[in-house]
């Protein structure tokens, strides 16, 4: 029996997973919340506040750029100019994913701050 994608079962849970899974997708949408921003942009937003590596893979950027676009979350806009000047802007799907991205930042500044308080007076 030939086996669906997740983007075509019938549970939202697991096609909604799929669309958004990587490491840098939630975070590139959140960016683009206020804007249109170009490659250098979107780079430099990822590098601020990142724990670990300060380096995003320019391979890694750019396809999680190119899904977001194929899942129609952001749009792709090429001037056609030299030198290359290309812009990412959230589409209409995307600007109404925004509120759920928000959401999640307000439960993981609820609980991640709940989690981490236990640890600081343990250590102190």
């Amino acid at each position: 029996m030939p086996r669906k994608s997740a983007l075509s079962c019938s549970c939202p849970v697991a096609a909604f997973q799929k669309m958004i899974s990587g490491k840098y997708k939630l975070r590139i949408v959140w960016d683009l919340k206020d804007g249109p921003k170009r490659y250098g942009e979107i780079r430099t937003g990822l590098l601020r506040g990142s724990d670990g590596s300060s380096e995003v893979a320019p391979r890694v950027l750019s396809r999680e750029l190119k899904a977001l676009t194929e899942t129609g979350l952001i749009d792709r806009k090429d001037y056609g100019v030299v030198p290359p000047k290309v812009e990412y802007r959230l589409t209409r799907k995307g600007r109404s994913f925004v509120p759920v991205i928000a959401a999640i930042k307000d439960w993981g500044t609820r609980h991640l701050a709940q989690a981490s308080a236990p640890e600081m007076v343990a250590a102190e």
